[in-house]
């Protein structure tokens, strides 16, 4: 599939301290904790004009709720395919 693809490849780029939480996220049996993380997240993207919030809440919400729900998926591909046009080195193996 192509969105394990992407996921895989991008987790493989991360820095330990960062991947090491998505990754225990993204297990099936922490799908609502993923979920209201993923929620969070995209609010605190939302938000990002406010002390400590950041834009880069956003997508990290996007990617965990994408695990879920087939919307943010869509919205998750779009947005790794645009990476990987502007980053090619991100995806490859």
């Amino acid at each position: 599939m192509e969105w394990e693809r992407y996921k895989h490849r991008l987790f493989a780029h991360l820095p330990r301290w960062s991947a090491r939480p998505l990754l225990w996220l993204m297990a099936e049996e922490h799908r609502l904790v993923r979920l209201v993380t993923g929620i969070l997240m995209l609010l605190g993207g939302l938000f990002s004009f406010l002390p400590i919030l950041g834009l880069w809440m956003a997508p990290v919400g996007i990617v965990l709720l994408a695990e879920d729900i087939p919307f943010f998926r869509a919205i998750g591909l779009k947005g790794m395919r645009w990476l990987e046009r502007r980053k090619p080195d991100l995806f490859r193996e």
